[in-house]
């Protein structure tokens, strides 16, 4: 619930589990962030479109791709008719318990549980892959979190991986060369697949 008064109520209606959506209101997922007050985001039906983040939330309250947001789309139809790109107004951010609580409600959409998933299933093939030694030092470790979760890596960031050759034969040089060329190939395609999605 959503209420009025900018930042004073602002930690209120974030600590307030139970949602009730109001008419004209729908829950979206973040797709991308645009800059300043800009973020793109994809509702129920897999439509993109564009969401002003209001200035009480700016300060107090981040997002990333991938969180969830209920947005006023009320006037959606008419801004997308008159050709204006904004078309909704960020009401409320949900948190993680609240995303939990509304997953096992039978108004949660359909589209959003397949992503949900999707990102589950990664992070445990991440975890799956990473060494026997990295494990031990996660238990070792574990004492010092005092019951902290983990860091999520940024998604926010690209991560770019430069390759630098340097061999004393042509034969070798060769060989490489062409690794290289391969792998920053496979690099930029993949990138390239990011920018898309």
């Amino acid at each position: 619930m959503a209420l009025k008064g900018g930042r004073k109520n602002l930690k209120r209606a974030v600590n307030d589990e139970t949602l009730t959506l109001q008419p004209g209101q729908s829950i979206m997922q973040v797709v991308s962030l645009r800059g300043s007050n800009l973020i793109e985001v994809i509702d129920a039906k897999g439509d993109k479109t564009l969401a002003i983040f209001p200035a009480k939330f700016q300060k107090s309250m981040w997002i990333k791709r991938g969180s969830f947001v209920v947005v006023d789309d009320s006037g959606r139809e008419e801004a997308v008719e008159s050709g204006r790109k904004v078309a909704c107004v960020v009401v409320q951010v949900l948190f993680h318990e609240q995303v939990r609580v509304l997953q096992k409600s039978p108004g949660w959409p359909e589209i959003f549980k397949s992503a949900m998933a999707d990102s589950s299933n990664g992070n445990s093939e991440n975890s799956q892959r990473r060494p026997s030694t990295t494990d031990e030092k996660i238990e070792s470790d574990s004492s010092e979190d005092d019951g902290l979760p983990p860091l999520e890596a940024n998604t926010n960031r690209r991560i770019h991986i430069e390759l630098q050759l340097t061999t004393d034969s042509d034969s070798d040089l060769d060989d490489w060369g062409a690794i290289a060329i391969a792998i920053a190939i496979h690099i930029y395609k993949h990138n390239r697949m990011i920018d898309l999605i």
